[in-house]
């Protein structure tokens, strides 16, 4: 082909209208939001504020389409709450979505801590954070409690370094990676105060609230649906009251309190049936939590009930 041939080929017509409901059904988008609703009990805010990303994004993908937006927008997010609200749940259908939309590659989500990001030793940290960073490439990268990357109490702690790295690539590759920060929102506020560049290169903060009793009383029920199990009518009850008496006390997780929660009422039966059963057991008695396995707790003693493993969160 010459160049004359070349000068007369026509370039492709953009489009001039765009049908932003069908553009919609066509992502996939739908399908992510609907299986958030579904899936996830209550955080109404936080599913609003899901929509209006969507939503944005939709819009500028039309308009990159169209060729009225030239740059990759800021996607970059900041997740603040406290533990067990569905901040990682919640981070992994943002990247699902975010694929779907054609903003990252790959739609993966890559969970890290400080530990996985700052070393111990010099020459360490760089290497970690770069390879955190390679994993994550083409989809998500989460940092948990993002605040204890920043120990300024420390003269001879790396996390600063790490942060000078994650800052840099949040930049040059916002069109091939999406950060998002997690963690308690005054500590949040803490790091993002001593951190500007962080704040600075994050668009989207969510809020996550904690869920009311009654949201983490239909959470138990489907945690243990999921793994065929049932609470009888006293054991209903009887979680409504624990539900109560362990958001009073120290360290409540939301959720997760709940599922450790039910983890122990589940080992409560076991040892019930396997010590008072003197016939066959039929698949309602094997699938049965009774109120007996809820009050044995130490709640409803006045002892306090929780894991010390993440008793720090």
């Amino acid at each position: 082909m010459n160049n004359t041939e070349t000068e007369m080929r026509p370039e492709t017509a953009r489009p001039q209208t765009v049908d932003l409901a069908a553009a919609y059904q066509a992502s996939g988008v739908r399908d992510v939001l609907d299986e958030l609703d579904r899936t996830m009990i209550g955080l109404g805010p936080v599913k609003q504020r899901i929509k209006e990303t969507a939503a944005l994004l939709l819009v500028d993908k039309a308009r990159r389409e169209m060729g009225l937006a030239v740059e990759t927008p800021t996607l970059h997010m900041s997740f603040t709450g406290n533990p067990g609200t569905g901040k990682t749940t919640v981070a992994l259908k943002m990247a699902d979505l975010l694929h779907r939309l054609g903003y990252v590659r790959k739609g993966h989500l890559v969970t890290v801590t400080r530990d996985d990001l700052v070393g111990q030793y010099i020459g360490h940290t760089a290497p970690k954070t770069k390879e955190a960073l390679k994993k994550a490439m083409g989809g998500v990268l989460f940092i948990d409690e993002a605040y204890y990357l920043h120990r300024p109490e420390n003269e001879r702690d790396y996390g600063q370094e790490a942060i000078e790295i994650l800052l840099q690539v949040m930049e040059n590759n916002r069109d091939d990676l999406v950060v998002i920060l997690a963690g308690y929102a005054d500590r949040m506020d803490r790091f993002y105060s001593a951190n500007p560049g962080f704040r600075s290169r994050i668009a989207h903060h969510i809020e996550f609230p904690d869920y009311t009793d009654e949201e983490l009383a239909r959470i138990a029920e489907v945690m243990l649906s999921e793994q065929n199990y049932a609470l009888d009518d006293g054991a209903r009850s009887a979680m409504a009251e624990y539900i109560a008496l362990r958001r009073a006390q120290p360290h409540f997780a939301n959720a997760r309190s709940i599922r450790n929660a039910l983890d122990r009422a589940r080992l409560r039966q076991a040892n019930r049936l396997f010590s008072t059963a003197a016939t066959p057991l039929d698949a309602a008695a094997l699938s049965t939590i009774t109120e007996a396995d809820i009050r044995a707790s130490r709640v409803f003693r006045g002892g306090l009930d929780t894991d010390r493993k993440r008793a720090m969160e």
